[in-house]
């Protein structure tokens, strides 16, 4: 079943028939993972736990949680497109808090430089040298929130902090705080006063998402329950961040199959018949985003279900035509 929770599309585009594509079916055997079973079924009832957690702040969203906690299992950055107000702050503070996390928020405005994301060097008379005062950039979890208010140029800022895990500023280079994992929201591009992110800023977000309103039943319980944010002061450390470093560790491990690359590279070649398509780093994204989602599932190996279920959130805003084009290159291409 495809993964359709970041796709909305704005307009509807005229797609044309490709033939399916079969790919070579080779046996996928459990003795082949590195990973011991038994540190799988673990990993899946910790995250559960943490899903849970979260699940119980943001309501009815338990799937795009779900992924949010992938991406950062796989090591990449979340990037968020939808209309503000459904949760998507929230989601970012609880997701922080829930692992023990630093948390920043800095707001993206047309008139911010680059220094006031990164930092800057101050003369300091009693030194008599400049001092370099780091920026919202150095903590654990960054919110960029609205990113694309900024110019190109401040959105540029992130390029080598969210690629290095590093912050270059006078020529002196700053190591940030581990983990670093990058929260970006951004409004349609449709609205006035936006800069469209470049492709080289888009392939730097493992996966792209939209939270949307939330059921009848979930909005119910949010207008008449507790107010979320108290709600998010009371949450205690679900899951410390030590363990899900573990986790991280576990990701590396799993098994991927002559037959899984197989698929995978048939995907990435049926992405560029229809245009750009798919870079080998997004390929790699891709593999990476797919073994967090088998661990989770408590699994020492990766299927070709685990790429469908996150290909959706990974492909799609590396791709011409958005996410139909995503959604068709994974219906279309034929399972191992």
């Amino acid at each position: 079943m495809l993964n359709r929770a970041c796709q909305q599309p704005t307009k509807k585009a005229t797609l044309r028939k490709s033939p399916p594509i079969v790919v070579s079916a080779r046996p996928i055997s459990p003795h082949d993972a590195t990973l011991p079973e038994s540190v799988a079924l673990q990993a899946k009832a910790k995250l559960q736990s943490l899903i849970d957690g979260i699940s119980q702040i943001i309501l009815g969203k338990e799937e795009v949680i779900r992924l949010a906690v992938t991406c950062l299992l796989a090591r990449g950055h979340l990037l968020f497109e939808d209309q503000p107000g459904v949760g998507k702050t929230l989601l970012s503070q609880a997701l922080a808090q829930a692992l023990g996390l630093q948390f920043r928020r800095v707001q993206f405005t047309s008139d911010m430089l680059p220094a006031d994301i990164l930092g800057a060097s101050i003369y300091d008379r009693e030194a008599g040298s400049f001092v370099f005062h780091p920026g919202p950039v150095f903590t654990q979890v960054l919110l960029a929130d609205e990113i694309n208010r900024a110019t190109p140029k401040t959105q540029s800022a992130l390029l080598e902090a969210m690629e290095e895990g590093k912050v270059t500023s006078d020529g002196i280079t700053h190591a940030l705080p581990q983990p670093f994992f990058v929260i970006a929201t951004q409004n349609p591009s449709s609205q006035i006063g936006t800069f469209m992110l470049p492709e080289s800023q888009l392939d730097r977000f493992l996966m792209r998402l939209a939270l949307g309103v939330p059921d009848r039943v979930a909005e119910r319980s949010i207008l008449q329950g507790q107010d979320r944010r108290e709600m998010l002061k009371a949450m205690p450390e679900i899951l410390p961040w030590a363990e899900m470093q573990q986790m991280q560790a576990s990701v590396r491990l799993m098994h991927i199959s002559p037959a899984l690359l197989d698929y995978v590279q048939d995907l990435l070649a049926a992405s560029r018949a229809t245009g750009q398509g798919l870079s080998p780093r997004g390929g790699l994204a891709l593999l990476n985003a797919a073994r967090a989602w088998a661990l989770m599932q408590g699994r020492t190996m990766v299927l070709p279900e685990d790429v469908q279920d996150v290909g959706a959130a990974v492909m799609a805003h590396r791709l011409e035509g958005d996410g139909e084009t995503a959604l068709r290159l994974l219906e279309e291409t034929a399972i191992p």
